[in-house]
């Protein structure tokens, strides 16, 4: 039934065309390889090193705004992508080999497994790469690591490959799969990577399923961290601070919840920052900048119900809009029916 029914859209749409009279592509579709039809399909939801990650892929972000970026072309935009699926974003710094920060949507607790396996970003390395992570074993090319962290850089370090995106956090398996790319890590003291950090990842998860989700918010997200003086490896920079915020967005694009928290990179207890604010004017000075945004202004909610919300303190949780749910799931339906076809039409 489910060939049938692939086989009944393809032709429905030579159908189409053949009524538009373009007879010249309805031979050239015909003519295409599995794969390179494929490829037609999914390059346009696959993710990838790009010079935009707000227009390629925005639905990471509240609004479709990102945090501050820095204008130096050592930084790098990634829609991080497996499989022909993005799953969240990153803001790279190629030079210190860490991320500035990810970004991604929490939509409720999966109980995602973890993997043994690290993959790494080709293009960062390579620009005629194709626009997945793979596993470093499988990408041949001279001078890789000079933009990006390897699997090398970490051993016998005595840091933890220190997980940004959170496998804890993911909403899906191959999601959780996804989190486990070199760059959406950074060296992270192992006590604090395995204690404390982990302990307010998962508080930060189950308070946003109590708070936001039952609310029908939509839970953004983003962690980063600041870097140290110190390195490991192929000059991969050790971060001082790790740190994460949230926004719990409503129906009228207004944070109803949000909260930060900031924690050296040792074994101790993030600091809660009772607003976003306050943990904006911090990496503002850590970062030697005049400012640095987390989530766009305009989701700021007026001041006395931003006070009303910090008395209920905040931790958050999210469903994804219905527009990236449907594409989301239309890659995955058209994945289905070209993988259902014949290798050629005829």
């Amino acid at each position: 039934m489910t060939r049938l029914i692939a086989t009944c859209s393809l032709i429905a749409l030579l159908y189409i065309l053949r009524e538009l009279d373009l007879k010249p592509l309805i031979l050239f579709i015909m003519m295409l390889p599995l794969q390179v039809l494929m490829l037609s399909f999914l390059s346009g939801g696959s993710a990838r090193v790009v010079q935009d990650f707000t227009s390629e892929c925005g639905h990471f972000f509240a609004i479709g705004k990102s945090p501050t970026r820095f204008l130096d072309s050592r930084y790098r935009q990634i829609c991080q992508t497996l499989n022909n699926v993005d799953y969240y974003a990153t803001f790279y710094d190629t030079v210190k080999k860490i991320p500035v920060y990810s970004a991604y949507k929490f939509e409720g607790l999966r109980n995602c497994t973890r993997q043994n396996k690290w993959y790494i970003e080709p293009q960062l390395d390579d620009n005629n790469a194709l626009p997945n992570m793979k596993c470093e074993k499988d990408v041949k090319k001279e001078g890789l690591g000079d933009h990006q962290a390897l699997n090398g850089d970490y051993e016998n370090s005595g840091f933890d490959r220190g997980h940004l995106a959170p496998v804890y956090q993911a909403k899906s398996q191959s999601c959780a799969d996804a989190t486990f790319t070199l760059t959406n890590a950074a060296p992270q003291n192992f006590s604090f990577n395995r204690g404390q950090w982990w302990v307010l990842e998962k508080e930060i998860a189950k308070n946003l399923s109590n708070k936001c989700l039952p609310k029908k918010y939509s839970v953004y997200i983003v962690t980063g961290v600041v870097p140290g003086a110190k390195v490991i490896g192929n000059n991969v920079t050790v971060p001082s601070h790790f740190w994460t915020a949230y926004c719990c967005l409503d129906n009228n694009n207004k944070c109803q919840f949000s909260s930060g928290f900031i924690g050296e990179n040792k074994n101790v207890r993030p600091d809660e920052k009772k607003t976003v604010d306050a943990l904006k004017t911090e990496l503002a000075q850590l970062y030697n900048v005049d400012s640095f945004e987390l989530f766009d202004r305009s989701t700021d909610l007026p001041a006395k119900k931003q006070s009303d919300s910090e008395n209920e303190n905040n931790l958050f949780q999210n469903k994804a809009p219905v527009s990236y749910c449907l594409k989301e799931k239309l890659y995955q339906m058209f994945s289905l029916l070209l993988l259902l076809l014949p290798t050629k039409l005829l």
